[in-house]
């Protein structure tokens, strides 16, 4: 299987883009933390029952991580506009400051990283990873909408 080879060897080396660009975050929140800072600030306030679906976690693991967060000025609490009972989480400034500088630092290795694949190589490279976000259902950032938050 040298082609599954290929895509493991590949997916180590994305992996250490992502931990090297989250290691500053970790210093402040953990992994499932940051994963819903940067879920509310692609799709703004979004309710929390919504929240705990999209991240697969029952809602009292959300309350905590959400509690935590809010303490920590990352994300805060609000109101529905219709419906007052509602709570929607929103990321702060500071939360959203905390997405921007991981994927700034993550988008600057990977640029890097792709000046180094021969020009000719590029298209098929990002066809590719094209293929790949597609097969695992992960949308580009203009492709999510809030959960009619």
């Amino acid at each position: 299987m040298a082609d599954l080879d290929e895509v493991l060897a590949a997916s180590r080396g994305l992996l250490g883009v992502v931990a090297r660009s989250l290691t500053s975050a970790l210093e402040h929140v953990t992994v499932p933390q940051f994963r819903l800072i940067v879920l509310v600030t692609t799709l703004g306030p979004t309710r929390a029952g919504d929240l705990a679906e999209r991240l697969a976690v029952g809602p009292s693991t959300l309350t905590r991580n959400v509690d935590r967060l809010v303490s920590g000025g990352w994300v805060e609490r609000r109101p529905g506009s219709t419906n007052r009972r509602e709570v929607l989480i929103a990321a702060t400034e500071q939360g959203r400051a905390l997405v921007d500088e991981v994927s700034e630092r993550r988008s600057r290795e990977l640029a890097q990283v792709l000046e180094r694949v021969p020009e000719p190589d590029r298209p098929a490279v990002i066809a590719g990873m094209r293929a790949l976000r597609r097969a695992m259902d992960e949308p580009l950032p203009e492709e999510v909408s809030a959960f009619g938050g």
